[in-house]
């Protein structure tokens, strides 16, 4: 876990917990890697915005539902957590690991081309 005063983080494990939640109003797998790795591989149902462009496009995430954001590692990630905090979202924690974690834990992943909707904001933010 994190450090108190810093930006919280989560191992996969407890990341793929919170991907399972059934919640009426889920929260949002942020995936701020490029869309060149999201295509190679990605969690089903993450919302790709990559840390590229990050500045202009976070204003459409939801403020209202937790957001773990996740990467290839972990370090684009918290910096990404660390932006969206200081805009003033207040449920935002970092996947420590990122995707290359998550692979290795075994959880699930997608691969290849992304479909058309998929890795965009839920439309009901």
């Amino acid at each position: 876990m994190s450090r108190p005063g810093s930006t919280p983080s989560v191992d996969v494990s407890t990341a793929a917990r919170f991907v399972d939640q059934k919640a009426p109003a889920p929260g949002v797998l942020l995936d701020v890697r490029e869309r060149d790795e999201h295509e190679e591989m990605r969690v089903p149902g993450a919302v790709l915005m990559p840390l590229s462009g990050f500045a202009e496009t976070f204003g459409s995430l939801p403020r209202d539902r937790p957001i773990l954001v996740m990467c290839a590692s972990g370090q684009r990630s918290l910096a990404a957590a660390d932006h969206l905090l200081g805009q003033g979202f207040t449920d935002v924690t970092n996947v420590m690991g990122g995707i290359i974690a998550w692979h290795k834990a075994g959880l699930p992943v997608k691969t290849g081309p992304v479909e058309e909707g998929e890795g965009d904001v839920p439309a009901d933010r």
